[in-house]
């Protein structure tokens, strides 16, 4: 017999019986470690984690959420879409109803808006104040007309307020003799035209 056949196999034989044994010393519960750390490290990990989780991961998800549901109304901005007012509207009130109207912002941000361009001639968007932030007061046209109204100021010229009174207890005297003629005009026992509900039908 050859002498290295035979060393081969007493080694094959070695082998057979030591796999079980390493198998079960693998199998055989050792010293449990849940953490790396351990003792005061592990509190302090724990607190920083849990600080974490507290207060960046809020902030980081809500600016997430912003970004994303802001997408159509930067898509239709990009896109000059004709109707960009309306689609940052209802991404606005898509926050107040959960998120459920993006997906039709989203939709109406990449369509062509067919009816605008039949009326415009165009499908874009041509204005100059394209893109800005919705502004009620500046869509009414509010602040042209506040520059267009010079301040009110108080010059030396102006009469005191003892005359200004006067003046108007003058119109209110005014007024009323006004109203006593056309109470006269209207009298029907003093010759006038009758009252509306004075006819003899």
């Amino acid at each position: 017999m050859n002498p290295t056949l035979r060393t081969h196999d007493i080694n094959r034989s070695r082998w057979r019986l030591l796999a079980p044994a390493l198998a079960t010393l693998a199998l055989l519960p050792g010293r449990a470690s849940a953490s790396l750390l351990s003792g005061e490290a592990l509190d302090t990990a724990a607190n920083v984690i849990a600080w974490i989780a507290l207060l960046i991961v809020p902030v980081v998800l809500i600016t997430v959420f912003w970004l994303v549901h802001i997408l159509p109304e930067k898509i239709a901005e990009k896109r000059r879409h004709p109707q960009l007012s309306a689609i940052k509207t209802l991404c606005l009130l898509s926050l107040v109803f959960g998120g459920l109207l993006w997906p039709l912002a989203w939709l109406w941000a990449y369509t062509k808006p067919v009816l605008h361009k039949m009326a415009y001639g165009t499908d874009v968007d041509d204005h100059a104040h394209h893109g800005e932030a919705l502004s009620p007061l500046h869509d009414a046209g509010m602040d042209r007309h506040a520059a267009s109204q010079p301040a009110p100021t108080v010059t030396a010229d102006e009469p005191p307020a003892e005359s200004r009174q006067a003046e108007v207890d003058e119109l209110k005297r005014r007024i009323r003799s006004l109203e006593m003629a056309l109470a006269m005009a209207t009298d029907p026992r003093r010759g006038g035209p009758p009252g509306p509900g004075e006819r003899g039908e």
